[in-house]
């Protein structure tokens, strides 16, 4: 069977390349402006064509004259700080966040780059307020301008597919994006329960976070369920250093979130919580210990990828 093959744009630690490459793509090439990600890109996919560059840089014809051929599928995330509200900082006018912030008009060049290579299938992730008000429209219209007419805006739970924590995202698309959900949820308890203590072990990224005496006490105190902190958003107050319910799905892993162990008084650690986001314990991440977290809590959980992307095969691609 023919490997279709796919461009993974504002790569990150690799998690939407990963279910890809599980349902049986080619990752071809890779393009992410950080460093730590295109190490931990290179350590995941040896394979793949890593450019660790600004996207601006890039031209289509560039991508399709390094792989030697036209990429089958692009995918990618752009940044979702100028739209998620999470951000207390996010413009006003939502197409502000799109055509003025600084990180929001790199979602126009995942357009255009996609303009230029011109895959069979393309998806772009991101927050579902990408798709709110006007700013749905645009979107459309600059897929329209590149020669994309039809365009879906697809929003899928990740717990629905196999995650243990709770991900609600939006995948923009010239497919309809309509993997069959699973019959059951994996929570806590199931996602971290054959881990051998932090540090004991070859375990990657497995590494206890050292808090001051006076963290720990507060940790401590924190009940199951409940935040030790809050902090502002753009429309509400959201919780971190959450103690983790064992017997629930874990609430949204983020680059800037932790969690509280359910049963110790400690943090979890990288791979406790790339475990939380479906990560398999072979796929490593590089940089510091925050870059490690961002890499997992900024990425596409691999099962949920691995749901779009054996629809996508097999609807699509295969039909």
């Amino acid at each position: 069977m023919k490997r279709f093959t796919v461009v993974d744009l504002f790569s990150g630690g690799g998690g939407f390349a990963r279910g890809f490459r599980e349902a049986g793509f080619k990752i071809a090439l890779a393009i992410d402006n950080d460093e730590a990600c295109g190490e931990t890109y290179k350590l995941n996919f040896p394979e793949a064509l890593v450019l660790v560059e600004d996207i601006r840089d890039i031209r289509g014809r560039d991508i399709i004259y390094l792989l030697g051929f036209q990429p089958d599928v692009v995918i990618g995330s752009p940044p979702c700080e100028p739209f998620t509200g999470a951000n207390p900082h996010r413009e006003s006018d939502p197409l502000n966040r799109l055509y003025k912030d600084p990180l929001g008009v790199l979602t126009l060049e995942f357009i255009r780059i996609v303009g230029e290579v011109k895959p069979k299938v393309f998806i772009m992730e991101n927050v579902p307020p990408l798709a709110d008000g006007p700013l749905r429209n645009a979107i459309r219209r600059e897929f329209e301008y590149i020669g994309y007419g039809k365009v879906f805006f697809n929003v899928l739970k990740a717990e629905n597919y196999g995650t243990p924590s709770r991900r609600v995202r939006l995948f923009i698309s010239n497919t309809i994006i309509e993997p069959t959900p699973l019959d059951r949820y994996i929570i806590v308890e199931e996602a971290l329960k054959d881990l051998p203590p932090p540090e004991s072990s070859h375990v990657p990224n497995h590494e206890l976070v050292p808090l001051s005496d006076r963290r720990l006490k507060k940790i401590s105190r924190v009940r199951m369920g409940r935040a030790m902190y809050y902090y502002q958003g753009a429309s509400k107050r959201l919780p971190n250093f959450i103690r983790l319910d064992p017997n629930d799905i874990a609430p949204t892993v983020l680059g800037s979130s932790r969690f509280i162990h359910p049963y110790e008084d400690r943090l979890l650690t990288v791979r406790e919580q790339a475990r939380l986001m479906g990560y398999p314990d072979d796929h490593i991440f590089a940089g510091g210990r925050d870059q490690q977290y961002n890499q997992v809590g900024e990425s596409v959980p691999p099962p949920l990828s691995y749901a779009i992307a054996d629809y996508i095969l097999k609807t699509y691609l295969l039909g």
